[in-house]
């Protein structure tokens, strides 16, 4: 190849990633409020109230009237009700027939002004559209994947909802290798990365006296933590989507023990956070943390 031929593709390259980013930054904000992402938790039928109660006497608030319902493009029967607290909301699934693909894999809901503007905006910032968009008894959905395939739910209502805003916004926990998402996933929130720790401390991911890398985002759908680690995960860490803070991690972990729930890693502390790992009735692990002082 002629230098020539190189300098010109060079051009062409940086003119395509600078065309991107310019496409990055225009994308409209289709966000409308962290209390409206939803963490989505599937439970055999056999487990819902149990999961129900256990998660609202850990947390408080309350739950909507439970209905029986196709929430999906295809032929499917669930329990649906959606667990409000101060710390997060829960969609709970107990599906009756077999779960289709790839429902199930998306960790969360989140709520957006317009969807078609959604989409276009997603897949401008290097989302895939892996279900295209579908009618549900009160609006419409879709899912998306994020670069290093993180899969989220996109929803829009017909009659804009009116949830309290939490008393503390809960945190979307994503584990990758790599971090490619970061900047997709910055660019479709309009959100800002807040912390870049490069030498978060292991015992965050169970790699006790290691380290790994640990950004921070704040958007208008709310907190996200993504975790860049080896991938060498022992178990339960990578299974819990969700990081919930409270006020007092030692009384709410009281609570969820009395309540059924199972504490799979015991209180520790890292930097300014002191977090346990529970899981609740029915399978669902959350990550459950208190703020501490700086050290």
């Amino acid at each position: 190849m002629s230098r020539q031929v190189r300098a010109a593709s060079l051009a062409v390259t940086l003119l395509a990633g600078a065309m991107m980013g310019s496409a990055w930054a225009a994308t409209p904000m289709v966000a409308v409020a962290p209390q409206y992402d939803t963490s989505h938790v599937y439970v055999a039928p056999a487990e819902v109230e149990r999961f129900a109660q256990s998660f609202l006497a850990t947390f408080g608030g309350k739950s909507t009237p439970q209905v029986v319902v196709n929430v999906l493009p295809v032929p499917s029967s669930t329990t649906s009700q959606l667990l409000q607290t101060p710390a997060g909301t829960v969609s709970l699934f107990g599906f009756t027939t077999p779960i289709p693909h790839p429902f199930g894999q998306e960790r969360n809901g989140y709520l957006v002004k317009d969807m078609d503007v959604a989409l276009k905006a997603a897949r401008e910032n290097g989302a895939a559209v892996i279900v295209s968009d579908f009618p549900d008894p009160i609006g419409r959905d879709a899912v998306v994947q994020w670069p290093g395939g993180v899969n989220m739910q996109l929803y829009w209502h017909t009659k804009t909802p009116d949830y309290a805003a939490f008393q503390t916004v809960p945190e979307n926990r994503v584990y990758l290798s790599a971090d490619r998402f970061i900047k997709a996933f910055v660019g479709f929130s309009h959100g800002k990365v807040i912390a870049d720790d490069k030498q978060a401390p292991g015992v965050d991911v169970g790699q006790a006296g290691g380290m790994y890398r640990r950004v921070d985002i704040e958007s208008p759908f709310g907190r996200m933590a993504v975790l860049v680690t080896n991938g060498q995960l022992p178990y339960p860490f990578g299974h819990e989507t969700t990081g919930y803070q409270v006020a007092d991690l030692t009384a709410t972990l009281a609570k969820a023990t009395g309540s059924g729930a199972k504490v799979l890693v015991p209180s520790f502390d890292s930097k300014r956070r002191r977090s346990a790992l529970v899981e609740f009735p029915g399978g669902y692990v959350a990550e459950i943390h208190q703020l501490t002082a700086a050290k």
